[in-house]
């Protein structure tokens, strides 16, 4: 019984140095990288949670509950949110999608991108990054909401600076016009 005390307390001891680790790590990273702060909450909240449920796995085998038990528990709740999220799908690959542009992601809020679609070619600023979309200001004013799923599909053009971009854009429109003159 005082061993399982025992390792209760380190395991806590543990989890709450990890977690202000992992909340500063995150923090650091963010800023590192000119990151919206509410951004920073939200991918510390996310990977706290994961933390958190590894953290209740281990309690529970310290204390004595089979494995067995707790992978029933456990394939029960995932297996529920599973098919809750079966329908939305998009909305679980966009909020995968929104952690790997946390972490991987070459650009930030205010550079000038170009996203390539055989659709239409999407030229703006960035203005933000959030958990499902990043959102783009146009020439025009108008903002343009692009998934954060597709965006890691689609290949990315990075400018030097407004100007780059505006002249990819008047090129752009040429082609443009002189395909459908055609």
């Amino acid at each position: 019984m005082t061993i399982q005390i025992g390792l209760i307390i380190l395991l806590l001891a543990m989890y709450v140095f990890g977690s202000r680790f992992l909340k500063s790590s995150i923090a650091l990273l963010g800023n590192k990288k000119s990151i919206n702060e509410v951004r920073i909450t939200y991918v510390s909240k996310m990977l706290n949670l994961g933390f958190t449920g590894v953290f209740v796995l281990l309690i529970c085998l310290v204390l004595g509950i089979g494995y067995g038990q707790v992978a029933i528990f456990f394939s029960s709740v995932f297996a529920v949110v599973g098919v809750a999220l079966f329908a939305q799908w998009s909305i679980l690959s966009n909020i995968t999608a929104s952690l790997i542009i946390f972490f991987g992601f070459p650009y930030r809020v205010g550079d000038w991108v170009q996203v390539v679609d055989k659709d239409d070619e999407i030229i703006g600023q960035i203005v933000e990054i959030s958990t499902f979309h990043v959102i783009m200001k146009r020439f025009s004013g108008d903002l343009v909401t692009y998934p954060n799923s597709l965006i890691l599909q689609k290949p990315v053009v990075k400018f030097v600076d407004e100007a780059a971009a505006k002249s990819m854009s008047r090129l752009a429109l040429k082609t443009t016009e002189t395909q459908s003159d055609k």
